[in-house]
């Protein structure tokens, strides 16, 4: 089964949730907004993405332009960051087993799912 790291309010995410649904892929939601990761299910998720924290930032959000744009700051301190605020956080995320991917775009969803 795969694990979607979702929001609601996000259109990309709706629709990967329906592509998933659409092509009777087994999946299992995790809204990050209703239910926030921890610090360490969030390095749980970089490591199976094999990633660094800054793929995962959503740099055209406008909180992140308010309070952190132009910042630098270190890996522990965006993962605080991202823990206390989710809606930072790049979605939607697919886990699988040991991996772990960015769901989009849809092509990458349809090879991650196969």
């Amino acid at each position: 089964m795969i694990k979607v790291l979702h929001n609601n309010s996000c259109s990309k995410s709706r629709a990967i949730l329906e592509h998933l649904d659409e092509n009777n892929v087994a999946f299992e939601i995790i809204d990050i907004i209703q239910n926030p990761l921890s610090e360490t299910e969030l390095k749980t998720v970089l490591k199976k993405m094999n990633a660094d924290v800054h793929a995962i930032i959503r740099k055209n959000d406008p909180l992140f332009h308010e309070k952190f744009e132009g910042q630098e700051l270190s890996e522990e301190e965006w993962i605080k960051i991202l823990v206390e605020n989710p809606s930072l956080i790049q979605r939607p995320i697919l886990i699988k087993g040991p991996v772990a991917m960015l769901g989009r775009p849809i092509e990458n969803v349809r090879l991650f799912i196969e």
